[in-house]
């Protein structure tokens, strides 16, 4: 097999993958049959979920949200971190305005979240 096309074939490979799992030669004894199985099944297993549950990178709103719950920071506080106003703030929040260079950049220092999300590249 080359590559897992279906989704009944995904699952019969994935429920193979978890019985091999069970037996630790088939993970550290490389001298045996099922570890090169479980290896060749895993690669087959990734390159589908890879091709069919591809992961998007997340709205820039939403990641500004998540690090304001995470760092317990209000829209006003936010405001004074990235040196805009509040109603800047919740433009941005709204999804009714994209961040300047500078402002992005400071989100991306003060905030922690990857410039190519705040870029959005």
């Amino acid at each position: 097999m080359t590559m897992i096309k279906t989704e009944k074939e995904y699952q019969t490979i994935v429920e193979r993958v978890e019985t091999l799992l069970q037996n630790a030669d088939n993970i550290e004894n490389r001298d045996t049959k099922g570890y090169i199985e479980l290896n060749l099944l895993s690669d087959l297993v990734a390159d589908y979920e890879e091709r069919t549950y591809q992961v998007l990178k997340p709205a820039l709103v939403d990641v500004i949200k998540l690090r304001m719950a995470e760092m317990g920071l209000n829209q006003k506080r936010l405001s004074e971190l990235l040196g805009v106003s509040t109603s800047r703030v919740s433009e941005y929040l709204n999804g009714k305005s994209e961040p300047t260079l500078k402002v992005a950049r400071e989100m991306s220092i003060k905030l922690g979240i990857d410039a190519s999300i705040v870029l959005g590249v």
